[in-house]
């Protein structure tokens, strides 16, 4: 393919004057197979239901690609859950239906690759309850919507069903996704619902250990309302990064608990809020080759956080 041979040109390029590769471009990755090319080369933002693979939803745009979990798959291979999985993707136009219907995800054919792990962590951006030091998440969603998709932005609704908060209450949340082109950030607003009025701490998570060796490396910036992780290197794969912004002014308190790095947000039951979860690959698109070049972006590019009015 004409990306591999490019990529490894300009990393030769790269050891012959001496510059760092980091600042170039990562070293090429092997093709196992190519993908089945796509009907045109066109940069797209798409959301699309794989109802050939247990009802999963993929988004994507020029930049990152994401899934979530359907109902279907919870019976199929459990445990799974309602976290937010990422994929790497270096071409600007849609890639993860015709990687997802190969049935090799996990492989990379020449254009992007799911190598993410999310288990029953939050993933990039899941969120949950959190009570009695604990959080309280739902199951796979159980209802969408597409609004837009194939233009310059995908954008969706989906549903969770209610799910128990200890034996103290129950909440459930509708979700709306916006993901435009040109841009590492998916725009989520949460309506969380309860039986009850009191407020919630809503814990919004990224999942530790998801790939290669170790925790990752966090970064923490509570003035932006920034967790930024940069992941371990998986030989073969590279790394993920993902980032969470929320609005500082709702932030209650940043820890930890065994699977996730949360941000913990005091929410009004019925109450909408925004947040955005953002993601990269180290041989992806966005030139995110090191860490610093990740947490520069996720803190300096500039998010709105004002509720859409009815409507919009």
């Amino acid at each position: 393919m004409r990306i591999a041979t490019r990529r490894y040109a300009s990393a030769t390029l790269s050891l012959l004057l001496g510059t760092p590769l980091a600042a170039q471009e990562a070293p090429p990755l092997p093709v196992v197979s190519p993908l089945p090319p796509p009907p045109d080369r066109t940069p797209r933002a798409v959301a699309l239901l794989a109802d050939y693979r247990y009802d999963d939803l993929l988004w994507e745009n020029d930049r990152t690609a994401h899934r979530i979990y359907g109902h279907a798959l919870e019976a199929a291979e459990p445990p799974s859950g309602s976290g937010i999985d990422s994929w790497g993707k270096n071409v600007r136009w849609p890639f993860a239906d015709r990687q997802l219907r190969t049935g090799d995800q996990h492989a990379y054919h020449g254009e992007g690759i799911d190598f993410y792990n999310v288990g029953t962590t939050r993933g990039a951006g899941g969120l949950g309850i959190w009570h009695d030091n604990k959080l309280w998440t739902s199951r796979n969603f159980v209802r969408h919507r597409i609004l837009a998709s194939g233009g310059d932005r995908a954008d969706f609704t989906v549903d969770y069903a209610p799910w128990p908060v200890d034996t103290v209450r129950k909440v459930w949340e509708t979700r709306r996704f916006t993901l435009p082109l040109g841009t590492q950030f998916t725009r989520m607003v949460s309506t969380i619902s309860s039986d009850r009025p009191e407020p919630l701490l809503v814990g919004i998570g990224i999942g530790k250990r998801t790939t290669g060796q170790g925790a990752g490396e966090l970064t923490v910036d509570r003035a932006r309302g920034l967790l930024s992780w940069w992941g371990p290197d998986e030989p073969g794969h590279g790394r993920i990064a993902i980032a969470i912004r929320v609005d500082p002014q709702m932030i209650a308190d940043v820890r930890a608990d065994a699977d996730n790095q949360l941000v913990l947000l005091r929410v009004t039951p019925g109450k909408p809020f925004v947040y955005y979860s953002g993601s990269a690959w180290s041989h992806g698109e966005g030139d995110f080759r090191t860490r610093k070049q990740w947490d520069d972006y996720a803190a300096g590019t500039a998010l709105s956080f004002e509720i859409p009015k009815a409507g919009q």
